[in-house]
């Protein structure tokens, strides 16, 4: 399939929509005599979050204003995910909860997009059990959702619009709006050539396409003029980037890491297979770039990994991480794993459970095996049993909180600098934040250095050395000894 590259010219008809569609929105407030407001819901990965923050900026050059939460606007938008059922289940949850709204309102607009929509089955369900929604439209076309947010307003009736075609537009070319005042997420290249046999993500999101690395670094060098402290670099593949005249990941990698301002460069998310000697040796020889490799186990059983289309062994893997711990000093491996694939049999689980404890995983995303219709796993034979997958699963999650909080107890009576995120979740005094190594560290600043006049959320994005005092199962906590 040809991939379509999308320049400024191109975009014509989407920035006269955008006009249109911010007289209309204008007539709009004053007749209902308030704002007019937006919402986007996200599920899944950085990439869906870097997806709804252009559809944010161009809503907000419509001049719309956004509301968090599950809080009802006038344009509410669910950009999903389709890698997991309960993301599916989540979403048709939600569209039944919004019936009501739309029901009181004519003028309210409901979108679905993202990778939902790109299985026939959903979209099917959608158009029958959900006549209301508005908007459906897949995310290979979201520098064109003004033009089809116009279309559906004007035709007060169902849009469908899913393409065949893979598109590359530059983060440039979209409107963005940013909703870290300290991170960036960077897109640096899209799609998935692996067709691992679990995964829907080749289906939903495309062939493999890569920005040129030229408009990338124009990018970063904006963001870091810009105040960003940090950036992530984002792919479904993202160390499999191919640029066009032959850049590969480890370039990407420097460039980030030599551009002024950064203190934390970022990337995810990995394939084992694209993780190379050099990319580990980039790492452990800038400051700036965390020390914290993502890399996605799934199964550790050969056989089991050939059947998941997985192109590495045990062996390969082994080799990857403990070449990481070697080089770089106090780094951390954070892995996804799937319990129940099928065919799983008790003597491939524990070839898993051997490299859990072998690697000594610092965090990890785990996961019982669910059908994703349109994969080759979801037709397999000898699915396993439900009792038996969660079973394994819950020894699974005993051995691997068991690591992570071993991990954590490693950091208690060190110091190390966190970039702070803002306030916990856990009480209004205390501030969270990420180590080098992406461990989560909630902490509180002592009488003699806090300032009376900063609320929470002043300290987002700032630097600070804390002291680590206390493990917990999932974070550390700590005091605050310096302010940077």
């Amino acid at each position: 399939m040809a991939i379509i590259k999308v320049g400024k010219d191109d975009l014509r008809g989407r920035d006269m929509a955008m006009s249109e569609l911010k007289e209309y929105f204008s007539a709009l407030s004053a007749r209902k005599g308030r704002e007019i407001t937006y919402n986007v819901r996200t599920y899944g990965c950085q990439l869906n979050e870097s997806d709804s923050e252009k559809l944010s900026g161009m809503l907000e050059q419509m001049g719309l204003t956004e509301v968090t939460g599950e809080a009802s606007s006038d344009i509410i938008i669910f950009n999903t995910c389709a890698v997991r059922e309960n993301a599916e289940d989540r979403l048709f949850g939600n569209l039944g909860i919004v019936k009501a709204d739309k029901k009181s309102d004519r003028d309210k607009i409901i979108a679905v997009c993202g990778c939902m929509t790109k299985v026939p089955e959903n979209v099917e369900k959608i158009k029958k059990s959900f006549p209301y929604v508005d908007l459906v439209f897949d995310p290979q076309q979201l520098h064109l959702f003004p033009i089809y947010l116009r279309d559906a307003i004007g035709k007060k009736k169902q849009l469908v619009n899913i393409s065949s075609e893979d598109y590359i537009v530059d983060d440039s070319l979209v409107p963005i709006m940013r909703k870290r005042k300290f991170r960036a997420l960077v897109p640096i290249m899209y799609g998935c050539n692996n067709f691992c046999t679990y995964c829907i993500v080749p289906y939903a999101r495309g062939r493999e396409r890569s920005r040129d690395i030229a408009e990338i670094t124009d990018e970063l060098n904006k963001l870091a003029s810009e105040g960003y402290k940090e950036v992530m670099l984002l792919g479904q593949n993202v160390n499999s980037y191919k640029g066009l005249n032959g850049e590969r990941f480890p370039e990407v990698l420097k460039a980030a890491a030599e551009i002024k301002g950064f203190n934390r460069i970022r990337f995810m998310s990995s394939h084992p297979k694209d993780v190379s000697d050099e990319i580990v040796e980039i790492m452990s020889s800038y400051s700036n770039i965390e020390t914290h490799l993502h890399l996605p186990l799934q199964s550790g059983s050969d056989r089991i990994l050939k059947i998941m289309n997985r192109p590495y062994n045990r062996e390969d893997y082994l080799k990857t991480a403990h070449y990481f711990r070697d080089i770089v000093p106090g780094g951390a491996i954070s892995t996804d794993i799937i319990v129940g694939f099928p065919g799983e049999t008790e003597e491939d689980f524990k070839g898993t459970l051997e490299v859990v404890k072998e690697c000594a995983f610092d965090s990890a995303f785990t996961f019982q095996y669910s059908k994703r219709p349109g994969t080759k796993a979801a037709s397999m034979e000898d699915q396993v049993p439900h009792d038996v997958v969660t079973e394994r699963f819950g020894r699974l999650l005993e051995l691997q909180n068991d690591l992570a909080f071993k991990s954590n107890q490693a950091k208690v009576g060190k110091t190390e600098e966190i970039l702070i995120e803002g306030q916990s979740s856990t009480a209004p005094d205390i501030l969270t934040g990420r180590t080098l190594s992406n461990h989560l560290v909630n902490f509180t600043i002592p009488d003699e250095l806090k300032d009376p006049s900063k609320t929470a959320d002043d300290y987002e994005g700032m630097l600070c050395d804390v002291e680590f005092t206390h493990a917990r199962p999932y974070s550390v906590d700590g005091k605050m000894v310096r302010l940077k």
